[in-house]
């Protein structure tokens, strides 16, 4: 009897931790979605497809700002192609990703993208290489703050500590 119970309060647990993991990408897919101005079912079928979730943001964001369909960027990403590639090619680049913060503000995992905007002129940001960590998570912490309602630096403060932007959105979001 020890065991049968034993055995069901495993699954059960099983079970919630599951429930709980798909509750956040649907939430983040949701605030994707009000951020982008489009019907949740879209978003959700985006995550459907061979891309992290977190990726979802910056081929909506980059989709639009080239005027380009997001199955087309998502068919290049897949190809093997780089965001950094990708927003070269469409000419997304660092001016257009950057999200304001002050110069005092640590940005936690997005150090190194914030000290090249700040070690260079404004008009030299053209000319900055951003990585694809950098780019994901420029995308991130602009739809996690609007969403959510919180500062860009509440967020960037947040990304030190190594969570995936769907579970920082989660974490955020309690």
């Amino acid at each position: 009897m020890k065991r049968v119970f034993m055995v069901l309060t495993c699954c059960l647990v099983s079970a919630a931790d599951a429930s709980a993991q798909s509750g956040a990408p649907a939430d983040f897919f949701r605030a994707v979605a009000t951020f982008f101005n489009l019907p949740a079912n879209e978003v959700a079928i985006l995550g459907d497809w061979e891309l992290e979730a977190d990726e979802i943001p910056v081929v909506l964001f980059v989709a639009r700002r080239a005027g380009v369909s997001p199955e087309a960027l998502v068919a290049l990403r897949s190809a093997g192609q780089s965001w950094a590639q990708l927003t070269g090619q469409y000419r997304v680049n660092a001016p257009a990703l950057y999200v304001p913060v002050r110069d005092d503000v640590p940005a936690g995992a997005l150090e190194g993208a914030y000290q090249q905007f700040r070690g260079a002129p404004v008009s030299g940001w053209g000319d900055i290489k951003l990585t694809d960590p950098h780019i994901i998570g420029l995308v991130n912490i602009r739809v996690i703050s609007q969403s959510l309602g919180l500062s860009v630096e509440e967020v960037l403060r947040e990304t030190s500590s190594g969570l995936n932007y769907v579970a920082l959105h989660a974490q955020l979001s309690r």
